[in-house]
């Protein structure tokens, strides 16, 4: 049932055009267009998922089937975090957003919960660390921006 994998594909296909066709549309930064601005981490995600879901399109699994019922529940959980992430991206900001939503991402593929949560905090102050201060690329404090300095 190789057809599985070119649906998705295809679908895949239209969500990596449609991410990069909305990374374009950001405005450009105060000060002129920069090399690395909000744009880019967007276009690059869009140029990655577009390659893979050709490559979907282009060579399936020749032998792929549906997922079952409960691996059904755990996509439409994954989802919901996923949703519920960028509606608390800014008011809680990105480490506690983080934290979050892959500690229950972990924990919902099986990780305990101590574990699962220590992996999203680490997670979340690394990337909040390298994308706020090494390529200086802001992201939301939130509910921590008690802690910024300027």
């Amino acid at each position: 049932m190789a057809l599985n994998d070119r649906v998705f594909g295809v679908l895949m296909l239209v969500l990596a055009v449609a991410y990069g066709w909305g990374a374009t549309q950001f405005p450009e930064p105060f000060g002129g267009a920069e090399s690395v601005g909000p744009e880019t981490f967007p276009t690059v995600l869009a140029v990655v998922l577009a390659l893979t879901s050709l490559y979907l399109i282009v060579k399936p699994d020749p032998d792929n089937a549906w997922p079952s019922g409960s691996i059904w529940l755990e996509l439409i959980i994954a989802v919901v975090v996923l949703i519920a992430y960028t509606l608390l991206l800014q008011p809680l900001g990105f480490v506690i957003a983080t934290t979050l939503a892959v500690g229950t991402l972990c924990w919902r593929m099986g990780a305990s919960v101590v574990r699962a949560y220590l992996t999203g905090l680490i997670a979340g102050v690394v990337v909040f660390l390298l994308f706020t201060y090494a390529l200086d690329l802001p992201l939301p404090w939130g509910l921590l921006g008690v802690l910024e300095t300027s």
